[in-house]
């Protein structure tokens, strides 16, 4: 194609894209929006669902952090400091931010090559990059990268999420396990002997409560209760199964001083894809979540705020040693349910989270590991959206193989080799079928 018509193609997309409200230039954020006329009754109901939203992140905000490879207090770092920001930034009525699922392979890669610190740099860059991407509208361009890619590498980050915690599930000891998935495979075989069978009952007891909560009471925050029960027995009865605080000591009572990671400039061009990968997962994954939370509240966000309202979270989690936060589409619906409907619940979630991190850190310190695994396998297994793999299968032939081939290549060799390989093929797919041109494309319905 000439630039002609590239650049025609481009205005007819700019215009579907304005007319079907997915994308508005505006970089306003939603909060400013729902401030006229907020009443007091419309505080309480965000206040109890910030609450609820959070007594759901606490948890889970640990379990990613360890399953990330970093200490426990870096997932409520995230979840306060990105949480907070991702809320009063963003373009998103109800987005819920803190770390999410989707980042743990990405971190956990980046800090066995590059150390912690190196993990806090790539966060910062990815953070500038989105605050960039946001004010050149950006937002508007995510909406056209093929969904078949986006379930694979999903459902491949899934797979990887599984595998990673079948370790802590079945109370397996040994070294630690290789980040290569066929390698950890292996190096789980090889330590089949050591299971622990009261981890494994302690593990099958909270993955049972934690879904049987879900679907009997799906308005009721049944993860922390689940949590709390399984690890309130080991305590009482003094089982012999890993715990937060046996392995990694008790939790700080205060967020970490700001501070300014290592900066030069070889590090900076080692660590660029990295943070290219983190900051392309964050503005994806916040917008699939906004247009989730739109269906539910039959609102419209604004793409372009929300991407910027990414970056800026995650240059504030990185200044505080965090990890990368984006928009959580659980936590979102989550918030939704519980009745919150402006940005003030997301704000309360987080400031929830940080008086428990103030008052009560301690209590953490006795959440059960093979509980914490049971939490991330439903995790995992939710992200993976089964109830679509029956559609996934009856899409077209090119749909699937670019599917496929993400999905593989994420579990067997590396996300940016995935996300890379996957859109550039995707685009071109696109272009090939049937001479298709790039102003018949349209929005992946998400």
């Amino acid at each position: 194609m000439c630039w002609a018509e590239w650049r025609g193609a481009w205005r007819g997309t700019s215009c579907r894209l304005r007319k079907s409200g997915l994308a508005s230039f505006r970089m306003k954020p939603k909060l400013l929006s729902t401030l006229p006329g907020y009443t007091a009754a419309r505080f309480s109901a965000d206040a109890l669902a910030g609450l609820t939203v959070a007594m759901v992140a606490l948890p889970l905000s640990i379990a990613i952090a360890i399953a990330s490879g970093a200490d426990p207090a870096k997932g409520l770092v995230t979840a306060i400091i990105g949480g907070f920001l991702i809320s009063l930034l963003g373009g998103s009525r109800v987005q819920i931010g803190g770390p999410t699922g989707a980042f743990i392979v990405v971190v956990y890669s980046v800090i066995a090559k590059y150390g912690y610190d190196g993990l806090v740099l790539a966060t910062l860059m990815a953070g500038v990059i989105l605050v960039v991407a946001g004010l050149l509208r950006a937002g508007n361009l995510i909406a056209l990268v093929p969904e078949a890619v986006v379930n694979g590498f999903t459902i491949g980050i899934a797979v990887i999420i599984a595998s990673s915690q079948l370790k802590d599930f079945l109370g397996l000891s040994g070294a630690a396990m290789p980040a290569e998935f066929v390698a950890k495979l292996e190096a789980l075989w090889a330590a089949r002997s050591t299971l622990n069978p009261t981890a494994l009952a302690i593990g099958l007891a909270a993955l049972i409560l934690i879904v049987l909560l879900r679907r009997l009471f799906p308005r009721f925050p049944g993860l922390i209760f689940a949590m709390a029960g399984v690890s309130a027995a080991i305590a009482l009865w003094h089982l012999p199964v890993d715990t937060i605080a046996s392995r990694y000591g008790e939790l700080p009572a205060s967020l970490p001083s700001l501070a300014l990671p290592a900066i030069t400039l070889a590090l900076l061009t080692e660590l660029l894809p990295s943070a290219l990968v983190i900051a392309f997962l964050a503005a994806i994954e916040s917008l699939l979540s906004a247009m989730v939370a739109d269906r539910m509240i039959e609102g419209s966000h604004r793409p372009n705020a929300e991407v910027s309202a990414q970056g800026w979270a995650n240059i504030g989690s990185a200044l505080f040693g965090g990890l990368p936060a984006t928009g959580a589409i659980a936590r979102t619906a989550t918030n939704v349910r519980a009745g919150g409907a402006t940005p003030v619940a997301g704000m309360v979630h987080a400031l929830v989270i940080l008086l428990v991190m103030l008052l009560a850190a301690p209590l953490a310190g006795y959440l059960a590991m093979p509980a914490l695994a049971a939490l991330l396998l439903t995790t995992a297994w939710n992200m993976s959206e089964p109830h679509k793999w029956r559609d996934y299968w009856s899409s077209p032939l090119g749909d699937r193989v670019l599917l496929l081939l993400t999905l593989v290549l994420t579990v067997l060799a590396d996300l940016t080799v995935a996300i890379g390989v996957g859109v550039a093929l995707g685009l071109a797919l696109r272009l090939h079928e049937g001479g298709q041109q790039a102003e018949d494309w349209h929005i992946p319905e998400r």
